[in-house]
């Protein structure tokens, strides 16, 4: 019973994470790309969205933590590793470029799938390539 209490406590998390992708408008490229563009056609609404999230992350993140262990899990999955490293900053700046790119993030291209449009399939197997080159590099290259 507790896997299935799991699972529907992650399927409804991510149908949350979905609908508030879609309201807010963040499933299209063209919101993000314009994000981007803060000398251009500048957009905000998408720091407003980051903004909600933070807000709310800010606030219930102390409440749960004060607990022993989290409802659903046997303990917290805490990052112990801290520092800035050279594998974080360009991981970010390649992410950022793919970012600025395609116009997605994970969440969002995820999201876009239920559009079943070529672009974004075409998009999906680039970014599920990307992450198993990442993985091949770094179980095969320097850390």
């Amino acid at each position: 019973m507790s896997n299935l209490i799991r699972l529907l406590a992650t399927l409804a998390a991510g149908t949350l994470f979905g609908l508030g992708l879609g309201v807010s408008q963040m499933i299209d490229p063209a919101k993000v790309l314009n994000f981007l563009d803060i000398f251009g056609n500048w957009d905000p609404t998408l720091a407003f969205v980051m903004a909600g999230g933070l807000a709310v992350n800010a606030i219930a993140t102390p409440f749960i933590l004060k607990r022993q262990r989290p409802l659903l899990a046997e303990f917290f999955r805490i990052p112990s590793k801290l520092e800035v490293d050279k594998r974080i900053v360009i991981g970010g700046i390649i992410f950022g470029i793919g970012w600025g790119l395609a116009g997605y993030c994970p969440g969002p291209l995820i999201t876009s799938l239920s559009f079943a449009n070529l672009d974004i399939l075409i998009t999906f197997a680039a970014f599920v390539l990307g992450t198993l080159a990442s993985r091949w590099v770094l179980a095969h290259g320097k850390n």
